[in-house]
């Protein structure tokens, strides 16, 4: 499922400056909190979004530049990330550039735009719950992240993705919904 912005470039962007939004707001005391992710602290959600992004990049012979340690200043090694994708992805030729993925022959500009904004939106609500920052998922990103979830069906609950789906009452409202689908409890 394609993002509903012009280019993956303009998708990252968008999400990139919202997750960039939660991680400068971390406060410093609560950078060890314990995540919804089974064992993460907030400091470990904000590593995998870095080594998951420096590592789809390589899978086209990419790099991106080493960030300051997460361990020192996860505020400066997700922005030394973002800076270096978005570097990559405002490059056609090498948003382009194509590998065989998952699903089959795709661009790395479609896998960033798919897979890692979508870890950008949720891991963000990871991080957010987890510091006690503003839970509240965007409506269009909300509706966004629940039609890619749909899309993946079964490939969602793949080991390291999401867990089970949790129950929550008919009457929940979407973010709760969809938080569930992906096994969080909102």
């Amino acid at each position: 499922m394609t993002s509903t912005t012009e280019t993956p470039a303009a998708h990252y962007r968008d999400l990139a400056a919202k997750f960039t939004k939660r991680v400068e707001s971390v406060p410093a005391a609560r950078w060890d909190d314990a995540s919804p992710c089974d064992g993460w602290t907030a400091r470990d959600v904000v590593r995998h979004v870095i080594d998951t992004q420096r590592y789809i990049v390589t899978v086209v012979d990419l790099e991106l530049p080493e960030p300051p340690s997460v361990d020192d200043d996860p505020v400066a090694a997700w922005a030394a990330t973002r800076d270096g994708m978005q570097e990559i992805l405002d490059d056609p030729a090498q948003a382009g550039r194509e590998y065989d993925g998952h699903f089959g022959r795709t661009t790395l500009g479609k896998t960033v735009d798919n897979f890692y904004c979508f870890d950008l939106v949720v891991h963000g609500w990871d991080l957010a719950r987890a510091t006690g920052l503003d839970e509240t998922i965007p409506a269009d990103d909300l509706t966004w992240v629940g039609g890619v979830a749909e899309q993946l069906g079964d490939n969602i609950r793949t080991a390291g993705v999401c867990g089970p789906a949790v129950d929550v009452p008919a009457d929940a409202d979407e973010q709760t919904r969809v938080l569930a689908f992906l096994g969080r409890k909102a």
